[in-house]
């Protein structure tokens, strides 16, 4: 374990975001035995005129005008950071060369604004983890020169639009940064392309949220036939595969298929909403996600194998198996992780197959060796391979690239 250091976190993701965000969790599990500041995103020029009413917007106005302190204390070892700066919008920049100069100077007022904080704080010898953004503080190992720069890939962000035609900028990175750590095998394999010391170091999740759902039958599913084969989460057609479910559902009538979740256009005109074993329950509080999973029989991720898919850390696999339940999952590289405690397919027929066998086969015996499996992904687990990483460069230790099951 690391105790007594200082961390500076800097993120795509603001503090004051709404959704999960796995750098907050770190950030959290990291402050109980360190000092942390976290660095939430400015403004932009061209955000401010977009968003100028909103919340967050005005939170950041406060700030620039003086009228809103720019830290925040969190904790007793947690800090956040609205930085007290502009940054100049400069992605309309094709150029590279005169990108990049430009990009330097948001970063050079961003790193300023990260001296004056860590100063305040009393921070010294910063270990500064940067959580995917390879484009905000591209040059902040320069400007800051921390004791050390982690890198920590999370998502696939060049196989994006926007992302894609400054992807040199996370090469440059990646190849400059003391360690890369990643919460897939896939993205260890990437990064390990341009720099060596590459770990994969697993996937924190929020255990305790998952351990005591409810008996108490759902009144939505009281209609609904069992067996149950249950999704949660968003339906995107980018991430799941439609077509794949409009089969599996054709050939498996004598099965309710559950979606929780809201979905996008592909998912409410397809062909699933003419089916009578297919039932959609809509958008539900985080919190009543697990009573929903307790009453499925089997859990499926039908997920669409394409480039923004196929390197990242299924967190809803956690979720489903901390409840027991057998996993019928599509195979990727990501998922060859949970390979012993889940049915992973390559076809429609695959899945017809591997949920049939999933059904016979969900014995206590199992169900309890996939609870086990599952509740070690704590971000207690995952922030002592981040530190087991720290401790391996300072020491100059040959490197793991990755974690064990």
């Amino acid at each position: 374990m690391i105790q007594d250091r200082d961390f500076v976190f800097v993120s795509l993701q603001s503090w004051d975001i709404e959704i999960g965000s796995n750098c907050k969790n770190i950030a959290m599990e990291v402050a109980k035995h360190n000092r942390v500041l976290y660095v939430s995103k400015p403004l932009d020029r061209f955000s401010l005129m977009k968003s100028f009413s909103d919340e967050k917007t005005q939170k950041r106005l406060a700030v620039l005008r003086g009228k809103k302190a720019p830290l925040e204390k969190i904790t007793d070892n947690l800090w956040n950071l609205y930085p007290q700066t502009m940054l100049e919008s400069v992605n309309w920049i094709s150029h590279s060369s005169l990108y990049q100069f430009f990009n330097k100077q948001n970063n050079k007022k961003l790193a300023n604004q990260i001296k004056n904080a860590c100063q305040a704080l009393g921070f010294r010898n910063i270990i500064v983890l940067n959580d995917n953004d390879f484009i905000s503080y591209q040059y902040l190992k320069e400007f800051l020169s921390p004791d050390l720069y982690l890198y920590y890939i999370r998502d696939y962000l060049t196989s994006q639009p926007y992302f894609h035609k400054r992807s040199y900028l996370e090469k440059q990175l990646i190849e400059k940064a003391d360690a890369i750590v990643t919460n897939s095998e896939f993205l260890r394999q990437y990064a390990a392309e341009g720099n060596e010391k590459a770990y994969f170091v697993g996937q924190g999740c929020d255990v305790d949220h998952f351990l005591q759902p409810s008996d108490t039958p759902l009144q939505e599913l009281l209609h609904i036939p069992k067996p149950i084969i249950g999704y949660t989460g968003w339906l995107s057609s980018v991430r799941l595969d439609v077509t794949l479910l409009e089969h599996i559902t054709q050939q498996l009538p004598d099965l309710s298929f559950v979606f929780v979740g809201p979905e996008d256009m592909s998912f409410t005109k397809s062909a699933l909403h003419h089916q009578s074993n297919v039932y959609f329950l809509g958008h539900k509080p985080p919190e009543k996600i697990p009573h929903y999973i307790h009453h499925f029989d089997v859990c499926i991720n039908p997920q669409a194998v394409n480039p923004m898919t196929i390197g990242n850390y299924p967190r809803k696999i956690d979720e489903y198996l901390m409840l027991g339940k057998p996993v019928v999952a599509t195979k990727t590289l990501a998922m060859d992780y949970f390979r012993d405690y889940t049915y992973l397919c390559e076809g429609p027929e695959d899945y017809i197959e591997q949920i049939q066998r999933a059904l016979k086969e969900n014995q206590p015996t199992l169900q309890e060796q996939r609870k086990v499996f599952a509740q070690s992904h704590t971000w207690e687990a995952n922030v002592a391979h981040i530190y087991q990483v720290i401790e391996e460069i300072h020491t100059n230790q040959p490197a793991l690239h990755s974690i064990s099951k």
